[in-house]
């Protein structure tokens, strides 16, 4: 949803939603920047351009979904659950772009999908169709297969280290 939100157009949501769209947008800000996540990105550019970071993000979300087990003590099985019923409990505060999303996302279980390359793949196609331009996300599957280990230990250690940062912003907001 915060992708969504431009500018200061988050201030009429509860607080606690404007510290989760600032949070977003300083970790997208780091990501961005950040070396090992670069040069995930360099791998896709010559063939994905401006999307290779969107692509990039989906790569990491199917490791991090696929190993979530080294990251929580709670199934992702029960997280994503619990995470639907939070969308579903405050619909009225969600933007329109994301209430319209809410019913496909729960349906077809997205984020349990991430844990497969065939699952993200299928995600990757919905986000194509959803594109003004055609991106040609989709068949950036064939890299994820191909650098399939490179990838996650790029993932890896780039995780360690947002999560840290994350952790220190979540203090000062």
């Amino acid at each position: 949803m915060a992708d969504g939100i431009h500018g200061k157009h988050f201030d009429n949501f509860p607080i606690d939603i404007q510290k989760g769209i600032i949070l977003h947008r300083a970790i997208d800000t780091f990501t961005d920047a950040h070396p090992v996540f670069r040069q995930s990105t360099k791998r896709l550019h010559a063939n994905y351009h401006h999307y290779s970071g969107i692509i990039v993000d989906m790569f990491y979300d199917h490791f991090l979904a696929k190993n979530w087990n080294n990251y929580s003590d709670e199934t992702l099985e029960d997280y994503t659950e619990v995470f639907y019923q939070s969308l579903r409990d405050n619909y009225d505060f969600l933007n329109e772009k994301t209430q319209k999303m809410l019913p496909y996302l729960t349906k077809q279980n997205w984020l349990m999908s991430y844990q497969t390359v065939e699952g993200i793949e299928i995600i990757l196609e919905k986000m194509d169709n959803r594109m003004k331009r055609n991106s040609i996300m989709r068949y950036s599957v064939a890299e994820l297969r191909t650098y399939y280990s490179e990838f996650e230990a790029e993932f890896t250690a780039f995780f360690e280290e947002v999560t840290t940062f994350a952790q220190q912003k979540l203090q000062l907001l």
